[in-house]
């Protein structure tokens, strides 16, 4: 058995503003694009730097007006060298940071779409440092 990729339908409605927080911000790298014209709907898959064998596909249904809540999923994880530098460049981004790395280990984050991404730290949690010590939990994550 083979792990091939973990598909992302819920609210990715704006597929331009999905793909700057999963390509810009996260760091993803867009590894190919499906426009389905007769279906009306675009397939865009993803993957970590690195790790082209553990994809994310998101689903762009083009005439979509808004997806109810419970369609989604737990969320994505990602291991990353350093949390604090991922942290802050996805706050450079805009992204807020939901639950802030205050252990060293982990975070959480969300997409434009409300998919919830934890961030953890690859190996052994960094020196707990601020400003994240500091920072309290915000929202749902």
């Amino acid at each position: 058995m083979k792990y091939l990729h973990t598909m992302v339908r819920v609210r990715v409605s704006d597929l331009d503003a999905s793909l700057r927080f999963y390509c810009d911000a996260l760091g993803l790298q867009e590894l190919r694009r499906q426009e389905v014209a007769a279906g009306r709907f675009t397939l865009v898959f993803l993957a970590a730097p690195g790790n082209t064998q553990a994809q994310v596909e998101l689903t762009h249904n083009w005439d979509e007006t808004g997806y109810a809540g419970g369609r989604n999923f737990g969320h994505l994880a990602y291991a990353v060298d350093n949390i604090y530098d991922t942290c802050h460049r996805l706050q450079d981004h805009g992204v807020q940071i939901l639950r802030p790395p205050r252990d060293g280990y982990m975070a959480f984050v969300r997409s434009p779409d409300n998919i919830s991404i934890e961030l953890l730290q690859h190996g052994a949690p960094l020196p707990p440092a601020q400003p994240w010590i500091a920072m309290p939990n915000v929202g749902q994550w």
